[in-house]
């Protein structure tokens, strides 16, 4: 996926097309895109001067960006101290990724339903060149070509309804979705449950279509999980004593 099709969907989901300043939206994009792909990791300091000198403007138009982001979720901005990266509890991400479940079975099941055998064929397509894209462990371009399957898949299953809310839970979400994808194994095991759920769709089985999109989901909240705990045990490892020079 090139960087005009992250572009695109940051756009989008951060309604940027809206914004009257230019440089406001190329500094919520580049943050954005930062903290999803995790260059910019939960917790982190977002400092204003130097996010200042990066895109050569004053303090505000950042001000401005970064309140863009916290409204999503993103970064937290609280009095008396420095912006920063969002950090999710592992309570939250876990009330997500369960709303999420269930939305996303409605999605394939309705997928079933209304996809007819042209915009299914388009569907495999995209996750054959997903499959490129994981077998050359390419993350950050398997990513969002995932993120652009299920954006498509939502645009055909026709429910503007569940787009909406899917809409407003994606930023939150696609931080947690690339963190899982970097657990070893996890961009194979990602997509042969697309391949699973796009057969499916196929032999128009609804039921089982939600059934492996539902058992997708728990995956990638597992790969999350994991993640976090490791991260957590990491930071409160001890640092090894150095030994005194008799």
């Amino acid at each position: 996926m090139s960087d005009q099709d992250t572009h695109l969907v940051l756009q989008r989901l951060l309604r940027l097309r809206d914004r009257r300043e230019p440089l406001v939206a190329q500094i919520a994009e580049w943050v954005g895109a930062g903290i999803i792909e995790g260059r910019l990791e939960p917790g982190q300091d977002l400092n204003s001067v130097e996010l200042s000198r990066r895109f050569d403007t004053s303090r505000t138009p950042v001000r401005e960006a970064l309140m863009l982001l916290e409204q999503e979720g993103l970064v937290e901005m609280k009095a008396r101290r420095r912006p920063r990266v969002a950090a999710p509890s592992l309570a939250d991400i876990r009330d997500i990724y369960q709303v999420r479940r269930h939305l996303l079975s409605m999605l394939a099941g309705l997928l079933v339903e209304r996809a007819d055998d042209t915009e299914l064929a388009e569907l495999r397509g995209r996750v054959e060149k997903m499959r490129e894209l994981a077998d050359a462990g390419d993350v950050d371009a398997y990513f969002w070509s995932h993120v652009q399957l299920q954006e498509r898949m939502t645009e055909i299953a026709g429910n503007a309804t569940l787009k909406q809310i899917l809409d407003s839970l994606a930023l939150r979400t696609l931080m947690l979705r690339h963190l899982s994808l970097t657990r070893p194994g996890r961009l194979a095991y990602s997509v042969d449950d697309q391949e699973r759920l796009i057969q499916a769709c196929e032999e128009r089985d609804g039921e089982l279509a939600s059934a492996l999109i539902a058992g997708a989901t728990v995956r990638a909240l597992r790969a999350v999980e994991e993640q976090i705990e490791l991260d957590t045990a990491s930071s409160r490892r001890p640092a090894r004593k150095r030994r005194s020079v008799a």
